[in-house]
């Protein structure tokens, strides 16, 4: 009869681990993981870049600082959308709105850059310079401007 409260507690602790080995891993994808994630999101991605001209390091290898991503539907087609910064610090000033297609085949990005030292009072909507990658079409830079305004230090 012993063992069957042992044997009750290891269960219980195998258990336990693997839901904090979950709560670790939780799933969510963040653009800045992408590429070493799968190799077809590292090919769509490299289809996009390979066309621009002067784009910065952390844009073309998609590195810096991510938050999580979500699914957003546009136009009838499901996209992966997240934000990417090149540090957190610079978050404000140079930022990447990135949107892949659920079965990896497109990808779109819109960068997003704001001059240094702009003061506070000064909307940074107004300053921005927006490149877009990957030609997207209309509703899917529209899709791209919305995610951003989602920001709520993006006024």
């Amino acid at each position: 009869m012993t063992t069957l409260p042992f044997k009750a507690i290891a269960a219980a602790l195998l258990l336990g681990g693997s839901g904090l080995a979950m709560a670790a891993n939780d799933g969510q994808s963040r653009a800045n993981e992408l590429l070493s994630a799968d190799p077809q999101y590292r090919e769509t991605w490299q289809g996009v870049v390979k066309k621009e001209e002067r784009l910065p390091d952390w844009v073309i290898n998609l590195s810096g600082t991510a938050e999580q991503m979500n699914a957003v539907e546009e136009d009838g087609d499901k996209y992966l959308v997240g934000p990417l910064c090149e540090t957190a610090d610079t978050c404000l000033n140079k930022r990447l709105i990135v949107a892949f297609s659920f079965d990896k085949e497109d990808a779109y990005a819109m960068l997003v850059e704001v001059p240094a030292g702009l003061p506070a009072d000064k909307s940074p909507t107004r300053h921005a310079d927006y490149r877009f990658l990957g030609k997207p079409d209309e509703g899917m830079q529209k899709l791209l401007m919305e995610q951003l305004k989602n920001d709520p230090n993006w006024y």
